[in-house]
């Protein structure tokens, strides 16, 4: 599938702000699961891009906008063509639990079972996920129960957190939006040794279009293998992806600093075009 996406955030201060910083994780991955075709970022007030690959692989663009200024504008505009791909089937038995002992020595894998800012290993965490999984041997039927365990646990509810919720607190009140069923499941994975990372993208459907946050598990012998929890399924070919990172504070799409007043509004438009052909 072919899609035109723009993303626009517009920040209005109540008095001018200077020194902005900020760094931007907006342009798409390109794999075998999606090809980019195009991409373009513009900022007003106009300052120069750069851009370097961090950690995780991620295209990071930054800029600095030294002078005062009372408003700003990031948007990104794309073009991406996403592809089928098999994937595990939700029937398979790929790996035991014990076959997890590889993982720590597998590259990249490492980080995704540490704790991060937004993922803690508590025991009230590993009970949980003990619980949820059984009497389950099998590495790849653990993540899915843990993925159905998550879905059925946890009420999706539109603006029941910020972007600055911590899990436990969500485990609390049982409701959340897509960021918090990641940061959930991946402190579950992450408590029985399954490797465990964060996703951020887009998720285009016929009732909406907007950002969207998944997760990824390593299962050893098959790799990287993406889960939605939010809807207890395996990401298809309307999922675009954006960044990964340990959790949200890796890949946040546009974070920064500047020196002014804390009074400002902000302003998020997705907008997501099925290119026909």
């Amino acid at each position: 599938m072919k899609y035109d996406i723009l993303h626009r955030t517009h920040y209005a201060y109540a008095a001018p702000v200077r020194e902005s910083r900020n760094e931007l994780h907006l342009q798409p991955l390109a794999n075998e699961q999606q090809t980019v075709d195009s991409f373009l970022i513009k900022v007003v007030p106009v300052t120069r891009l750069k851009h370097y690959r961090d950690f995780y692989n991620n295209c990071v663009h930054y800029f600095e906008l030294p002078d005062p200024h009372t408003t700003l504008t990031v948007e990104s505009n794309l073009r991406v063509t996403t592809h089928p791909t098999a994937g595990l089937p939700l029937d398979a038995r790929p790996a035991g639990v014990e076959r997890l002992k590889e993982a720590p020595s597998i590259e990249r894998c490492y980080d995704y079972l540490q704790p991060s800012r937004f993922v803690e290993n508590t025991p009230e965490v590993w009970r949980l996920a003990v619980d949820a999984i059984g009497d389950e041997r099998d590495a790849w039927q653990q993540t899915l129960r843990l993925m159905a365990f998550v879905h059925s646990h946890i009420a999706y509810e539109s603006k029941s957190t910020q972007v600055h919720t911590h899990p436990r607190d969500v485990l609390a009140q049982r409701r959340g939006v897509c960021q918090d069923f990641a940061h959930v499941m991946l402190s579950l994975c992450r408590a029985l040794k399954i490797p465990a990372l964060y996703v951020s993208g887009y998720l285009a459907t016929e009732a909406a279009s907007a950002t969207h946050a998944w997760m990824e598990v390593f299962i050893p012998g098959h790799g990287w293998q993406p889960l939605d929890p939010t809807h207890n399924c395996k990401p298809d070919e309307t999922y675009v992806k954006i960044a990964v990172g340990r959790d949200y504070a890796d890949v946040a799409p546009i974070c920064g600093t500047y020196k002014g007043t804390t009074e400002r509004t902000m302003e998020v438009t997705v907008k997501i075009e099925r290119v026909e052909g």
